[in-house]
């Protein structure tokens, strides 16, 4: 099986040209903006659940097409050809090894919806070859990763965004411009929180990879471990090999709405508190935790997170709330809520079509939104909703609330690099440890 390192000497020939010692040449990273009629083909890599939002997406915009889909699982290809017959009358190629995918050169766009420990190894590797990337959130499985996406992105020049589609939302839009108007006076908080009731993931026997599973492959470049029966499809989220957590996981996109809407970046410090507090079981993460970013000007930010156990009294499933001096902003994947400082509802806007909220699948209008912004920064060179050197930032904060939890007290950061100030104890977190040959590199 060809490794990461002979794989990229043979695409390197096609991705190289377009840099001259590290740097892009602006004229040639621009030459290859398409028309606005041009065809665009895709790749959906990772089929199970969240793909299948990637698709109806695609589906939904004119002059694309979905050429491959490619999972290491035969029964989950299998399940999802018939998916794609039913709802978009057509069955992709399927593929089993990305790196044949990527080979491909009819392929434009990549989309990654893998676990997490392959987002940003995998998201490089398409760059390399030449291909317009968009990866689902988060984009990185550790700060290394994250920095090394955003300079792949800067030196191979295609398109690459994060799928926080909440960024594509017209009222999450409207609200934040209302911001920047100065509607809610001076904002100093943003509230993130999610909610749900996961139940235990038991302890895992190894028993024997299942002959449709290609599990080194699903591996990839995270560490050799042996194959157990509560990890694969979905419980890897809670094993720090392969996923980061609930804060990565849902909180991304709540903690990006609340970045976003006051207008910062990386913060000053970071105290996070939190603990296992359910189940007796392999779960490695917090399940309940309270993250808090403190900026410049008395500013923060909160995420809540109930993985199991719900926020009672009832509140809707995860959102955003934006506090000011005038007002307060709500924000959700389905409105926008305006209310005065006694409380009082003042104006709501509704999406147009409505999202799901905490499934899996997370599929509605907001995907279509955000992949058509993708297809028409591809065609014409319009700015991204949600442009991996920005969307990294929101990733970097979820990977210092787990290194504040992991470090047990509040951590300093450098907000130039993101790194964490005199503390060695938290910045071993910085980077991983690779399979032989995995480790992602410019």
């Amino acid at each position: 099986m060809t490794t990461r390192r002979n794989f990229i000497k043979k695409t390197a020939t096609g991705s190289v040209a377009l840099s001259f010692s590290g740097l892009i040449l602006p004229s040639m990273a621009n030459a290859n903006i398409l028309g606005a009629n041009d065809h665009i083909n895709c790749a959906i890599i990772g089929v199970r659940s969240r793909a299948k939002a990637h698709v109806m997406a695609i589906h939904e915009q004119k002059n694309a097409k979905i050429i491959y889909s490619c999972d290491v699982d035969d029964t989950i290809l299998e399940e999802h050809n018939l998916w794609c017959q039913e709802n978009i009358g057509y069955i992709p190629k399927n593929e089993k090894d990305f790196r044949k995918v990527l080979e491909d050169k009819d392929v434009d766009a990549v989309f990654i919806a893998t676990p997490e420990h392959w987002h940003a190894p995998m998201a490089i590797m398409a760059l390399q070859a030449g291909k317009h990337v968009y990866v689902e959130k988060p984009c990185s499985h550790n700060p290394y990763e994250n920095d090394l996406l955003v300079a792949a992105h800067k030196k191979y020049g295609k398109k690459v965004q994060m799928g926080n589609q909440q960024r594509s939302a017209k009222t999450s839009i409207m609200g934040v411009q209302d911001i920047r108007d100065g509607v809610i006076g001076e904002v100093y908080k943003g509230e993130a929180y999610y909610s749900n009731n996961r139940g235990s993931i038991g302890k895992g026997n190894e028993i024997a990879v299942p002959d449709t599973l290609d599990w080194d492959m699903w591996q990839g470049p995270a560490p050799r471990e042996n194959y157990r029966d509560n990890i694969h499809p979905y419980n890897w989220h809670w094993f720090k090999t392969w996923g980061t957590g609930e804060v990565h996981n849902n909180g991304t996109h709540e903690i990006d709405l609340c970045r976003w809407a006051l207008g910062v970046d990386l913060p000053e410090s970071v105290t996070s508190f939190g603990g296992k507090y359910t189940f007796d079981d392999d779960w490695q993460f917090v399940d309940n935790q309270q993250v808090t970013y403190k900026y410049q000007d008395d500013k923060f930010i909160t995420w809540t997170g109930h993985s199991r156990g719900k926020i009672i009294p009832n509140q809707p499933g995860r959102g955003a709330t934006i506090y000011g001096s005038k007002g307060i902003i709500q924000l959700d994947r389905n409105f926008y809520k305006l209310y005065d400082l006694d409380g009082n509802l003042l104006k709501e806007e509704k999406e147009g079509a409505e999202s799901a909220t905490t499934n899996t699948m997370g599929q509605g209008q907001l995907d279509v939104n955000h992949v058509g912004n993708f297809f028409e920064a591809i065609r014409t060179d319009k700015s991204l909703h949600s442009d991996i050197q920005d969307a990294s930032i929101s990733t970097m904060l979820c990977h210092l609330g787990n290194m504040a939890q992991d470090a047990g007290e509040t951590i300093k950061i450098d907000q130039t690099t993101g790194k964490i100030l005199n503390n060695e104890k938290a910045m071993a977190n910085w980077k991983r440890e690779y399979a032989q040959g995995w480790e992602p590199k410019l």
